[in-house]
């Protein structure tokens, strides 16, 4: 029987609690919340993306071994492999909290994300075989950045696709110092503004910012810019505008952005087209933001087809 060859993404797992209070927030006291609790995680998020589009999907992350980790064990085994998650007990698992006052703003947010700090080059050497067999390889930048410089070399040595996706823009500075081993960068406005320290105001801003990530030696990019849509460089310097697919009604956004780089990497790992490639990205972070999930729940490989069909 042939080795199977998953995707395997590397990078954050995590529990996301919003804490929405019921009247005007008083410090030093206790304040009434109503309380909700997600799975997240942005390299999790993908992979659950990839393994409901019926890609054979293995995650490489740290936890804690604690009843946050048995919470993300429970909702993310269905799709994917999580025998490569390493469970730590001197640490607990990633969680974001956020305190969401009366007029739906954040008041407060607490990010407890050390335990991925265990994502080592160590820890990766050990996953050598299963890095060594993957169709591809999905990174996020909650890892250190030793392991992304790591992670860059073993993919130009191994020749495997390699893609990046930077988490939030003080992250930027993980990137690995040499570029030319990435298949895909997929980074929003902000984020290229922080790492280029530049700003960009209009079209051709956006386009020259494209091109620049392309200089880097990338080989593909995708500049986003959330309602804006998406500016895509191609290997062959080719640069093309999409924009975003109308939602006059939000649920919620979370996942939007994991669920468009979900379908990117699953429609490009099928030797599609360009404009069909960004297309499934499109419609599928539409119909996650049209969802009140972080993963919408009815996505398939069949589902995501009827969708673009559809739009």
């Amino acid at each position: 029987m042939k080795n199977k060859q998953p995707i395997v993404c590397i990078g954050g797992a995590n529990v996301d609690r919003k804490f929405y209070a019921k009247h005007d927030i008083t410090n030093g006291t206790s304040n009434p919340v109503k309380s909700s609790r997600t799975i997240g995680g942005v390299a999790r998020n993908i992979a659950e993306n990839l393994g409901r589009l019926g890609e054979e999907v293995t995650l490489i992350s740290a936890s804690g071994n604690d009843s946050d980790w048995q919470g993300i064990y429970d909702s993310s085994s269905p799709f994917m492999n999580l025998e490569h998650v390493t469970q730590m007990d001197h640490a607990a698992t990633g969680s974001y909290t956020a305190v969401i006052d009366l007029h739906g703003d954040l008041s407060i947010a607490f990010a407890d994300m050390d335990v991925l700090d265990e994502i080592t080059p160590a820890l990766l050497e050990k996953n050598r075989e299963l890095l060594k067999n993957a169709k591809c390889i999905i990174v996020d930048l909650n890892c250190p950045g030793e392991s992304l410089d790591y992670l860059h070399d073993f993919a130009a040595e191994h020749q495997v696709p390699l893609v990046i996706i930077p988490v939030s823009s003080p992250k930027m500075e993980r990137l690995p110092k040499e570029l030319d081993a990435v298949s895909w960068l997929i980074v929003n406005k902000d984020e290229t503004e922080t790492f280029m320290d530049r700003h960009i105001n209009d079209q051709k801003d956006w386009e020259q910012a494209v091109k620049q990530w392309l200089a880097y030696g990338i080989k593909n990019v995708i500049v986003t810019n959330g309602a804006e849509g998406v500016m895509v460089g191609e290997e062959n310097g080719d640069i093309h505008y999409f924009p975003a697919i109308e939602t006059p009604t939000v649920a919620d956004v979370t996942g939007a952005g994991d669920s468009f780089c979900s379908g990117v990497i699953h429609t490009w790992l099928q030797n599609q087209k360009i404009d069909h490639v960004i297309q499934s990205g499109l419609v599928n972070a539409h119909k996650t933001i049209l969802s009140k999930h972080t993963v919408r729940q009815d996505l398939s490989q069949n589902q995501l087809k009827l969708d673009m069909e559809a739009i």
